[in-house]
């Protein structure tokens, strides 16, 4: 008898490692702009600081306001030099303000040339997805071990089916077969159909195998799960470029989206990944992932302007309808409006 217990207990271990979190009722839906409130609110409080009332009651003069703000923004993994930039031209823009507190007005006045500042930087990245009569659509996700890819393409899946898309999973991520596990469930649970391989087969074949279906199923959409591959692996990143080529000449012109998701909480680090993907093979775009759980998103004014890949979709909470198509419109409004009362 303890001899079964034990073993149920490890069944259910096992098991709870790659199964999506999913509540057993339907909560009531939140409001978009809601959802961006809430996901980018480590990162709204900390930009409160610098004009914070209370705090300011203590400051001496306007360069320890500056000195706060910047220090807030590096924090926030905007990037030191960028942060010195945005720091510097809030200077010039507010001349008439030399020594002392702010005022009430002119904190306010700095809190709008912020604002514009920040907006003028994430304009730069806002790129929308393009669709065409391409079909399918291969859609190629990669990224590190954690960043929530495997999670990332089931919210993706998800998104794409509301808006009236048939969609084939193809879990490429051979490697793990708990990886494996986890995309069949969400294909179960979403009413997808998957390709997938016994664990340890080649990720090449699980992806030849994935994209033949599609074209003979005559889907809209082909998500490929990869390996969550350390970026410094050389062997595994060789492995994605042998995808990325077997794609290709199934499919002419695919895959017509490289998709690398970043952890928001990792900052900087992300982009330094980000950059060693993009030597092996062209990314189109950025999942920002865990939006909700840092106050390091600044890192979404860095990867535009650094990288030069736009940020597709951000991740900003972890149910499924919290992957929001990325707008530099609804970013802005959720750090910096007050929501109606």
């Amino acid at each position: 008898m303890a001899l079964r217990f034990w073993q149920r207990k490890e069944k259910v271990q096992t098991d709870s490692a790659f199964s999506p979190v999913v509540d057993t009722h339907t909560p009531a839906p939140i409001p978009k702009a809601a959802r961006w409130r809430r996901g980018l609110a480590r990162l709204r409080d900390l930009l409160r600081r610098p004009f914070d009332a209370s705090s300011e009651q203590s400051r001496q003069s306007r360069e320890i306001f500056f000195s706060d703000l910047e220090e807030v923004l590096i924090q926030a993994d905007v990037g030191v030099d960028t942060s010195l930039q945005i720091v510097e031209r809030l200077r010039t823009r507010t001349p008439t303000v030399r020594t002392g507190t702010p005022s009430q007005d002119e904190a306010e006045a700095l809190r709008s040339d912020l604002r514009a500042e920040l907006r003028s930087l994430l304009e730069r990245e806002a790129q929308p997805v393009e669709w065409d009569d391409t079909r399918p659509r291969v859609i190629l996700v990669v990224g590190v071990n954690g960043a929530g890819k495997t999670t990332s393409i089931a919210k993706l899946a998800a998104r794409l089916k509301k808006e009236g898309k048939t969609v084939l999973l193809v879990a490429g991520d051979t490697f793990r077969a708990a990886a494996i596990e986890q995309l069949s469930v969400w294909a179960e649970r979403l009413g997808l159909e998957i390709i997938r391989h016994r664990d340890g087969a080649a990720p090449s074949a699980v992806v030849f195998d994935g994209v033949r279906a599609a074209v003979a199923r005559g889907v809209d959409v082909v998500l490929i799960d990869t390996a969550g591959r350390l970026h410094t692996k050389t062997p595994l990143m060789e492995e994605l470029k042998k995808i990325h080529r077997v794609i290709g000449r199934e499919i002419a012109g695919a895959p017509h989206e490289v998709l690398l998701v970043l952890d928001a909480g990792t900052g900087q680090n992300a982009l330094s990944q980000a950059r060693t993907f993009q030597a092996a093979f062209p990314l189109t775009g950025v999942i920002l992932s865990k939006m909700d759980g840092s106050a390091k998103g600044g890192v979404a004014l860095a990867v535009g302007s650094q990288l030069g890949v736009p940020i597709r979709y951000i991740g900003l909470g972890e149910q499924l309808e919290d992957l929001e198509a990325f707008s530099s419109d609804d970013f802005i409004t959720a750090l910096f409006d007050q929501p109606p009362e």
